[in-house]
């Protein structure tokens, strides 16, 4: 069995130096059936370990339940790593930010207002201590002193950035230490954020994008001794809803690269490859104004969203080269998408159908979508009013639209501040609200989502309201056309098309408003005409031989009565 170490001038695999060529691959943005492709062409641009985050809340939706099966398969994940002959770093958090809905940290743990996050808090850490038990299991045997691929394990994420408890830190390590996890441990924190951030006893690593001699000299200042690794060397960036899609040049990225490793340290690319933001996942920030992460996460990282290689891939791959063994084999070429449309003859409006995707419940004060144990997606919100007047609200988690007898009045968004709008007059009120994304970051985590109250017209209270969460599981394709003509939303769209071999395909929503697309059940996650991108991405494996179905959740309108899958993504339009 092997062993690993720091030691007083580089890392150790079994005794003797070792440069760790990392890339990051969260295995929970990747179609499982993928893993291994992404997995070899890593080692094929000339990585040696692959690191990865573990998204709490993705595995435990609800307390005391953890879930492994199928793309939360994470022993199945680190025995691929292991099958390829690379090594694993595992980041467990609890708390990841990653651009990931709640920064990773699940929605129940906040329904006990006591419950203190990111810090010495008892409650906080039973709750860890619950998710590690469930989680270390699976890590401990594939340690590399059991034959298994795992190096390093990282105590917390960025935390100088949030907090300065030394306590809490200390009590990660000891909970973690105690479930069996025996190799190294890590912290990381940017060049500013080192010394609050980390405890004497755990190597400090940083995170950063360019600078690399300036700040690895930063953080030898901070950790005196041993290797230096900047654990999230940042290679591109993420998109928002509603600005230009982030890229950096591929030439300019390598040089940025080759100066850190000229230093001799070790890196972890942060992104490898990016993946999707499948379903709800994505996250947000608010910096004051709230910006929702878009659903790519292709991070104009080397391994593009689809899986192949983009100009970083061979301007990082020429660079390794320069430092370490690199394999002749080359990955293939991307190869254009099948290119064909679908009409989409089935249409049914969301009013039709309400009732089948969940129950109603009946509640005096408008409640938050947390106060219903709905932490992610849509609800439905019914109220009778008497008159018309100004409605308005504390606060709009965070996009609500507004119909009075069934007749659209008006939406509501967080990103613009609006809380109030002019209903002409009295009715049947029913409120669409969207959770876009829960804060992945900063002060902001953990608040609930819904329509924040109180509820009041013209200055008077609200009550008697009516709220359905809506599961998009319970869709079910219509048998038959159900209406015609140019729809109006919310509506949903479907159609069946076959196909005589699955592979990736590009589904294009221009002229679409906003909303998202199942496809044979799978939520591919949201769409929006504010972009950047104007394409989701369908991994291959999600399609069947034969027939499959699409379904689209169209929020307002389209001009649009097919579907169409484009020959390559859209990602958006750039600075340049």
């Amino acid at each position: 069995m092997s062993t690993f170490a720091i030691g007083d001038t580089d890392f150790l695999l079994d005794g003797a130096p070792f440069r760790i060529l990392s890339g990051s691959l969260h295995y929970f943005r990747v179609h499982p059936d993928l893993w291994a492709d992404r997995i070899h062409k890593a080692r094929l641009m000339g990585l040696n370990t692959i690191e990865t985050y573990v998204a709490w809340n993705e595995h435990s939706p609800v307390r005391g339940r953890f879930d492994t099966d199928a793309g939360l398969d994470l022993a199945r994940f680190l025995d691929l790593v292991a099958a390829e002959g690379m090594h694993a770093i595992v980041r467990p958090g609890p708390f990841i930010c990653a651009e990931w809905d709640n920064g990773g940290l699940p929605s129940w743990l906040f329904e006990n207002p006591e419950v203190g996050i990111r810090r010495f808090e008892p409650l906080y850490l039973e709750a860890i201590a619950e998710y590690f038990d469930a989680l270390l299991p699976i890590i401990v045997p594939r340690q590399v002193e059991n034959g298994g691929p795992v190096i390093l394990v990282q105590i917390e994420n960025e935390y100088g950035a949030y907090g300065s408890d030394k306590r809490y830190l200390q009590a990660l390590v000891d909970l973690t230490r105690e479930r069996g996890i025996t190799v190294p441990f890590t912290t990381i924190d940017q060049p500013t954020d080192l010394a609050p951030g980390g405890l004497d006893s755990i190597h400090k690593t940083a995170s950063f994008g360019s600078r690399s001699a300036e700040r690895l000299a930063t953080l030898r200042q901070h950790q005196k001794t041993g290797p230096l690794m900047c654990a999230e060397f940042w290679n591109g960036w993420f998109d928002h809803w509603g600005a230009h899609h982030h890229v950096t040049g591929a030439e300019q990225a390598a040089a940025d690269l080759d100066e850190l490793l000229a230093t001799g340290a070790s890196v972890n690319l942060y992104m490898f490859h990016g993946g999707t933001n499948f379903g709800f996942t994505s996250g947000s920030n608010d910096k004051g104004v709230y910006q929702a992460t878009t659903t790519s996460y292709d991070y104009d990282a080397p391994l593009t969203e689809s899986g192949d290689p983009g100009p970083k891939f061979w301007a990082f791959r020429d660079v390794i080269a320069k430092y370490a063994p690199v394999p002749d084999e080359v990955p293939d070429a991307a190869v254009p998408a099948p290119v064909f449309e679908v009409p989409l003859e089935s249409v049914v409006a969301l009013s039709q159908v309400i009732d089948t995707l969940g129950e109603w419940s009946d509640h005096v004060g408008v409640p938050t979508l947390d106060d219903l144990a709905h932490f992610r997606g849509f609800a439905q919100y019914r109220t009778d009013l008497p008159a018309g007047g100004v409605l308005a609200f504390d606060e709009i988690r965070d996009r609500a639209q507004f119909f009075l007898d069934g007749a659209p009045v008006g939406i509501l968004s967080r990103d613009h501040h609006e809380t109030a709008i002019v209903l002409p007059r009295g009715g049947v009120l029913d409120v669409i609200v969207e959770d876009q994304g829960r804060v992945n970051y900063g002060q902001r985590i953990g608040e609930k989502k819904g329509l924040i109250g109180p509820a009041l017209l013209d200055g008077v209270p609200v009550t008697g309201w009516r709220v359905l969460p809506i599961d998009l599981d319970r869709v079910r394709v219509p048998d038959a056309p159900v209406a015609a003509g140019t729809p109006a939303g919310p509506v949903f769209l479907s159609a069946s098309f076959t196909v005589a071999e699955p592979a990736d395909l590009f589904l294009d929503l221009a002229g679409f408003t906003k909303g998202v697309v199942l496809l044979n059940g799978f939520n591919l996650g949201r769409y929006w005409s504010r972009g950047p991108a104007s394409t989701l991405y369908v991994p291959a494996p999600l399609l069947r031989e034969g027939e499959n179905d699409v379904v689209i959740l169209e929020l307002q309108a389209t001009t649009r009565t097919v579907a169409s899958f484009v020959a390559e993504p859209r990602l958006g339009h750039t600075e340049e």
